[in-house]
C-alpha cells in the first residue's frame, strides 16, 4: 500500500514538473516576448552589414568571380597553408587565397585565387616557392574587374527581382497586408541574417554563392506559406493549434533538407558546391526562428486582435 502511494506521488510530481516546464505553455504565454529574438537577430545583422560596408566598401566578401582577378590552377601537391602565408607576405596589399584541388578525397593540385596583383609577379612568386613549372603543369584564368562587377550587378539584380516577384505572389495569394508582410519579412530576415553570418565567417562569395541566396528565398517562403495557410485557412481549433500543426510538418521538411545538405557538404569535392551547401545550411537554421517565432507570432497577434475587434463590434 505504501509503495503504491509513493508511486502515485512520484507520478504526480512528474506531471507537475512537465506542466510547469511545458514548452507549449511557455510559448503560449510568452510568444510576444519571443518576437524580440528574431528582431534582434535582424538588427544585429543589418548593423554588421552596415559596418562592413563602411570599412571595406562592399556589403559582402566578394570572390574573384565577382570582383575580378586571377585564378591559377597548378598540377602539383604542396602545403596549402604555407603557400598561402608565403604569397600573402609577398603581396600584402593583394587579396590571395589558396585551396586544394582534390579528387576522391586526395589532393591532386592547387588553386590560387588572387586579386590586385599582376599575373607575371604572382607566377614568379609561385615558382620561387614551388620550383619551375612547365606550361602543362599550370593554367591561368583572368577575370577583368569590369566583367566581375558586371556579373555582380546582374546576379544581385536577379535576387532583388526574385524577391519582389515573391512578395507580389504572396500578397495576391493571401490578399491581406499583415500575413503577406509577415511572410516577406521572414524571407528578408533569412537573407540578411544569413549574409551577415557568411560575412562573419569570412567566406568569399562567388556567383554560385549568389545562386544559393536565390535558392534560400524559395526554401524560406516554402515554410512561411505552409504556416500562413494552415493558420489562416483553419476553421477548427485555436490559432495555437494551427501553428503547432504547421510546425510538425514544417520542422520535418526543414530537418530532412538540412540532413541532405549536410550529406552533400561532407561528400562534395567541388568548392563551389560546398559554398552553396554552407549558405543553404546557415539559411535553413536561421529560418527556424524567423518562421516559427517571428512569422507565427505576428500571425497570432494579428488574428487575436482581429478576433477582439470582431467581438467588440458585436
Amino acid at each position: 500500500m505504501e509503495e503504491r502511494e509513493n508511486q502515485e506521488e512520484k507520478t504526480e510530481e512528474k506531471h507537475i514538473w512537465k506542466k510547469k516546464f511545458s514548452l507549449k505553455e511557455f510559448y503560449d504565454k510568452n510568444y510576444k516576448k519571443l518576437l524580440l529574438i528574431p528582431f534582434l537577430m535582424l538588427v544585429l545583422a543589418i548593423l554588421q552589414i552596415a559596418i562592413q560596408t563602411a570599412v571595406t566598401g562592399d556589403f559582402i566578401n566578394k570572390g574573384v568571380s565577382l570582383k575580378g582577378g586571377l585564378t591559377v590552377s597548378i598540377d602539383k601537391i604542396a602545403s596549402i597553408i604555407e603557400l598561402q602565408n608565403y604569397l600573402r607576405d609577398q603581396f600584402p596589399d593583394a587579396d590571395i587565397s589558396v585551396r586544394a584541388l582534390s579528387s576522391a578525397g586526395t589532393q591532386i593540385g592547387i588553386i590560387i585565387e588572387a586579386a590586385d596583383v599582376e599575373a607575371d609577379e604572382l607566377m614568379q612568386a609561385i615558382q620561387n616557392r614551388l620550383g619551375d613549372l612547365n606550361k602543362d603543369e599550370f593554367s591561368i584564368e583572368v577575370m577583368g574587374s569590369s566583367l566581375g562587377a558586371s556579373f555582380f550587378k546582374e546576379t544581385f539584380r536577379a535576387v532583388i527581382i526574385a524577391f519582389l516577384f515573391m512578395g507580389i505572389v504572396v500578397f495576391l495569394y493571401f490578399r491581406t497586408p499583415t500575413p503577406s508582410f509577415a511572410v516577406i519579412l521572414a524571407a528578408f530576415s533569412d537573407i540578411i541574417v544569413t549574409l551577415a553570418i557568411v560575412n562573419l565567417i569570412g567566406m568569399k562569395i562567388s556567383t554560385a554563392g549568389i545562386a544559393a541566396f536565390l535558392m534560400l528565398i524559395g526554401y524560406s517562403v516554402d515554410t512561411d506559406i505552409l504556416l500562413s495557410t494552415r493558420v489562416l485557412k483553419r476553421k477548427e481549433g485555436t490559432v495555437l493549434d494551427g501553428i503547432l500543426s504547421a510546425m510538425r510538418t514544417g520542422m520535418t521538411m526543414s530537418i530532412t533538407t538540412m540532413i541532405a545538405v549536410l550529406v552533400a557538404l561532407v561528400f562534395a569535392q567541388s568548392v563551389i558546391l560546398k559554398q552553396i551547401m554552407i549558405i543553404l545550411f546557415i539559411g535553413l537554421l536561421v529560418d527556424l526562428p524567423n518562421t516559427w517565432i517571428q512569422n507565427a507570432g505576428i500571425l497570432r497577434w494579428y488574428l487575436e486582435r482581429k478576433k477582439k475587434e470582431y467581438r467588440s463590434e458585436e
